[in-house]
């Protein structure tokens, strides 16, 4: 079973070419306009052993918010649209990553209940030109078009480079455990019946 997925997504304000193994190599090939971005997806898709292809053209001449924005998105619509229906997943993923001086944790449900609930104080408001409030925006516009619970936690650090790319990481690695196949589970792993 292929769990793939391409999305398109043009507005007034960025033209968005992405797709998405679930199935992957950790594998990404990465045009954002946004560096730190693109390095922190190329950490989510390495550690989350996905392949992930990005060709982003933004308002970036304005800021990254957009562009950022508009990605997280995408790859939440991809996700959900890979998922299918959901059969056999795990549906449940929980990651904790140190970086150095830093530990972030990452828990995720696959439940069709978009949510994020995120703790972090991030000492710096950018890294580099990277604005640091737009990691909340990309994680709240995953989860909401993932339709994913989301639950984000930096426990303590004081690098905000560090701090940051422990979240990308073990965003990467729960959403590896939650869509990983179970051969234990037949059907939805939800009383529900559906996700």
């Amino acid at each position: 079973m292929e769990r793939y997925a391409s999305i398109e997504r043009k507005t007034n304000e960025t033209q968005i070419s992405l797709s998405l193994d679930i199935d992957g190599q950790g594998q990404s090939e990465l045009e954002t306009g946004v560096p730190f971005l693109s390095h922190m997806l190329d950490l989510f898709t390495k550690h989350g052993n996905f392949n992930l292809t990005v060709d982003a053209k933004g308002d970036i001449e304005v800021d990254d918010h957009h562009t950022t924005e508009d990605i997280g998105i995408c790859i939440g619509q991809a996700l959900r649209e890979a998922l299918g229906d959901k059969r056999g997943i795990k549906r449940y993923g929980n990651a904790f990553v140190p970086m150095d001086e830093a530990l972030a944790q990452v828990v995720v449900d696959l439940s069709n209940r978009p949510h994020l609930e995120m703790r972090a104080q991030f000492p710096n408001s950018k890294v580099g030109t990277f604005d640091t409030e737009l990691v909340h925006e990309f994680l709240w516009k995953l989860a909401l078009e993932a339709r994913m619970n989301l639950h984000v936690i930096v426990h303590y650090g004081q690098n905000t480079h560090h701090m940051i790319e422990a979240v990308f990481k073990a965003l990467g690695r729960a959403l590896d455990e939650a869509t990983t196949i179970d051969p234990r589970i037949k059907g939805v792993p939800s009383t529900k019946g559906m996700l």
